[in-house]
């Protein structure tokens, strides 16, 4: 369960998207510091433009919005299984559903975090074990895309079966996006992206 991202600031995300306006190519240009993001933060990403004349992967707007949707308990419900939203679309009801199908949207990140199902490591802040976390990358890619969704100022992101880098530590990931995949993202075929297994990772023990 992604609970914890490294993000890009907001003005890295207009840097790059006035670049890409510029040279058709979104460079970003990265400070030494990535912030932190969790549940409950105001995150940095990309929404399609719905003003307009094609929607979708040539048309974002980068905006903010808060990290999980309230569910009717007050709860902040960050993750969306991606088969459980698929389920509620074809059943025409549930809180995923119509985010699923209109309020498609992309986070840009450095990195996510998982922790692990039974490595464990001393806290050395307070001397307690703890579940091990771990950092996962893209080779060759500083940034690359979150699968995510939004409605009313809240976005989540969107989780499926892991992957082997991912499945070693955890039973869940965030739905990585591939190069030239976000536009599969924004568009009819969204559902063929549950299988990530051919999405290259690294790995490695984080605090």
């Amino acid at each position: 369960m992604c609970h914890r991202i490294m993000a890009i600031r907001m003005s890295e995300l207009v840097d790059a998207m006035e670049r890409r306006g510029q040279t058709g190519r979104a460079t970003v240009e990265l400070g030494d510091e990535a912030p932190e993001a969790y549940p409950g933060s105001l995150v940095p990403l990309l929404v399609p433009d719905a003003a307009a004349a094609s929607p979708g992967a040539d048309a974002l707007i980068p905006t903010q919005l808060t990290w999980g949707f309230e569910s009717y308990d007050k709860k902040n419900v960050f993750n969306t299984r991606l088969d459980t939203a698929l389920r509620q679309v074809r059943e025409g009801r549930g809180m995923w559903a119509d985010a699923i199908l209109h309020g498609r949207c992309l986070v840009p990140v450095r990195g996510f975090y998982e922790s692990s199902r039974s490595h464990r490591r001393v806290d050395p802040a307070t001397g307690k074990s703890v579940l091990q976390q771990y950092r996962f990358q893209m080779p060759r890619h500083r940034v690359f895309l979150l699968a995510g969704i939004q409605r009313d100022g809240r976005f989540s992101i969107v989780t499926t079966d892991p992957n082997v880098t991912v499945g070693a530590v955890h039973t869940r990931m965030p739905l990585v996006l591939g190069p030239g995949e976000s536009s599969v993202w924004l568009g009819p075929g969204f559902a063929s992206l549950a299988d990530r297994s051919a999405i290259d990772l690294t790995r490695e023990p984080a605090d």
